[in-house]
């Protein structure tokens, strides 16, 4: 007999957004808990109404998702695991219609470049709405001719719609990266390859970065992300945010971190944890 998870997960966007599908792939026995910005998902932590969060890091197509690198640090929660989604794009539309009835579809502004190919091969004109999910939830109780929505499968299932067509996207590699955290760090070695990220400040002296990162070249640690953004708007309060492969037990890490620590004013450790098969 299934028993039905009291373990909730807030995440940034309507149900049936690509952000409730990686909820579900991480956590498919979790309550989902939408939320309309990325800080009212940290405030729903805070607040008692969810136990983990979902948060998108970064996009295959587009790159880093904005505010997230400055939100993460300042959130007070912990990352214990990634999860990686592809962006794949369905149309659909209210049960019975044919493809070739679809003239105008609504998705989110991000979404429709992505299916550009399809659209005007077939004629379909297009129309920014809120979000993706949204506009198949609207669609599902109008169900407006000729229209259809461009959303994920979650959201088609979730709302009773019909596919007329799959993976419509021009880029088949679109894939964004997930962060699930938590309020405690799990520090435990849970896999063979661990995934450390942090975000440190360099000291203001000349060569710091470059001096910070020898340690992690003369150990043989590999980074596999390291992007800089400003704090508070000044020019010379430069932050880091970085991932590296392996665990800050392991001797070359351990070893690593202490040199990085020498070159640096503040290193803050945000999260330790598994590395998502969708790496590779």
């Amino acid at each position: 007999m299934s028993t039905v998870s009291s373990v909730r997960i807030a995440f940034q966007g309507a149900l049936g957004a690509y952000s409730h599908e990686a909820c579900l792939n991480a956590r498919p026995n979790a309550v989902p808990v939408p939320c309309d910005t990325f800080e009212d998902v940290v405030r729903a932590m805070h607040d008692g109404a969810a136990d983990l969060a979902m948060l998108p890091v970064e996009n295959s197509t587009y790159g880093r998702v904005a505010d997230i690198h400055s939100l993460l640090p300042r959130s007070g929660l912990h990352i214990i695991d990634e999860a990686f989604v592809r962006v794949r794009i369905h149309l659909m539309a209210p049960k019975g219609t044919p493809l070739e009835a679809i003239k105008h579809v609504r998705a989110h502004l991000v979404l429709l470049p992505q299916a550009r190919s399809f659209l005007d091969q077939h004629g379909i004109t297009s129309e920014a709405a809120a979000d993706s999910a949204g506009a198949a939830a609207e669609l599902a109780q109008t169900r407006e001719p000729g229209v259809g929505a461009l959303a994920s499968a979650v959201a088609a299932d979730l709302h009773g719609l019909d596919i007329l067509a799959r993976d419509i996207e021009d880029m088949q590699h679109n894939t964004t990266r997930f962060l699930v955290m938590a309020h405690a760090p799990d520090l435990t070695r849970r896999s063979d390859k661990m995934i450390t990220s942090f975000v440190f400040e360099v000291r203001n002296i000349p060569a710091a970065l470059y001096k910070a990162m020898g340690g992690f070249a003369t150990n043989g640690v590999n980074m596999t992300k390291l992007e800089s953004y400003m704090v508070g708007g000044s020019f010379t309060a430069t932050q880091f945010y970085a991932d590296i492969e392996g665990h800050p037990d392991d001797p070359a890490v351990k070893r690593a971190l202490e040199e990085l620590d020498y070159f640096t004013n503040m290193i803050q450790i945000l999260g330790v944890y598994p590395a998502d098969p969708g790496r590779d």
